[in-house]
């Protein structure tokens, strides 16, 4: 019997994570024939690693493993022994390896072909797209990124959407064509995706804002309230809300200003609990950062805001201690899972409401996660870079 080992990328793009910590949907869906020659033992490894942690989703129990194993091996033995399909064609055995080692042009990976800030040349081009043949890459999403840089980065600079700018796409399409690699074109002006000056403020992509006022119960309210941030002057309202403000509302460690102190020797972070504050502090190593209060302080929720994506300011172990000298584990912030460039706001974790003169903000990396399509964070840097928004 012979197994053929090769990633099974589409099950695990959405899922990717550490060992012991990702889960499986029960909604993901066995491959289909066209797929199933990728069945493997590294995807049966990996199935194996997953568990579950969240309502939803199913453990991986014995029982379970054991009915998948068979199902994984019984799928796997059958197409190495028998034929497979590739796009409705019948290919026989001997010709898989063949397939898998020199893949037909569907099955080759696309890349995001950037033209940095107007700095493009048909010489660049030719050089990038000779050098993505080589490595035996199917065809590129063209995409410019921002106007010229200050100072340009070639004179002259190829401005997007110029006659000349144009040449270069032209150009770019008919080195494609000789070389065999496909092209498309991404609706983007950089990261923004579509846009330009006829996108107009209400026709631009937008976001939740909202203010809070506190008010005192059991009489009436006639004044205008706070607006909410708006850009480029468009703002519209969505509701207001009113509700039963819980015990010790508006009190924070803005109004109840902490001591604010760090393992790191000779570093004053104090200006972590100034109002408006703007600097940050970093660490690549393993720290901790205290806040002091003169009495015993009430926390419920603790905001935290990266001036750039920053997985391990959004993991801190919390210790508390009454006397700064004995401190007991609270809870772990757990990260939130999303896509890239969802860092415009600020995050706010809640804890179990616990009161306590000395919260202590332990990073280290033991327990980290790789990065993911749904955890971007952990893709940059694993090093530490926060300020606390208050």
């Amino acid at each position: 019997m012979q197994i053929k080992v090769a990633p099974f990328v589409n099950l695990f793009t959405r899922h990717q994570g550490c060992a012991g910590s990702s889960t499986l949907s029960k909604r993901t869906p066995l491959p289909s024939t066209e797929r199933s020659r990728k069945f493997s033992f590294w995807y049966l490894f990996l199935l194996y690693k997953r568990k579950s942690t969240s309502t939803g989703y199913f453990k991986l129990t014995l029982p379970n493993l054991t009915k998948y194993c068979c199902i994984i091996i019984a799928l796997t033995i059958t197409l190495v022994q028998t034929q497979a399909q590739v796009r409705g064609k019948v290919i026989a055995k001997t010709d898989l390896e063949q397939l898998f080692k020199h893949p037909p042009q569907s099955a080759k990976p696309w890349v995001f072909w950037y033209w940095m800030q107007a700095a493009v040349t048909k010489a660049g081009i030719t050089a990038d797209l000779e050098a993505m043949k080589q490595a035996g890459i199917g065809g590129a999403y063209l995409m410019p990124i921002k106007g010229a840089a200050n100072p340009a980065w070639i004179t002259p600079p190829v401005e997007q959407l110029t006659p000349e700018w144009w040449a270069m796409v032209k150009f770019a399409m008919q080195e494609a064509d000789r070389l065999g690699l496909q092209m498309a074109m991404h609706d983007s002006d950089g990261f923004a995706l579509a846009g330009g000056p006829w996108i107009t403020p209400e026709l631009s992509m937008q976001k939740v804002v909202w203010s809070k006022t506190l008010l005192k119960g059991n009489q009436a309210f006639n004044d205008t309230l706070q607006k909410p941030e708006s850009y480029k002057g468009y703002y519209k309202d969505i509701a207001v809300l009113a509700y039963p403000s819980p015990a010790g509302a508006g009190m924070s460690s803005q109004t109840i200003v902490p001591k604010i102190t760090t393992s790191i020797p000779a570093t004053d972070v104090q200006f972590l609990a100034e109002p408006d504050n703007k600097k940050t502090f970093a660490s690549a190593d393993s720290c901790w950062i205290q806040l002091e209060f003169a009495q015993p302080f009430t926390c419920r929720s603790l905001v935290i805001r990266t001036n750039a994506p920053n997985y391990q300011a959004q993991r801190f172990m919390i210790a508390v201690s009454d006397d700064g000298k004995n401190f007991r584990n609270l809870t772990r912030l757990q990260s939130p899972r999303h896509g890239w460039q969802d860092n415009d706001t600020y995050v706010t974790h809640t804890i179990v409401p616990t009161t306590a003169k000395y919260f202590r903000f332990i990073y280290n990396k033991e327990g980290s996660e790789p990065g993911a399509e749904d955890l971007d964070f952990a893709k940059w840097k694993q090093s530490l870079n926060f300020r606390v928004e208050h």
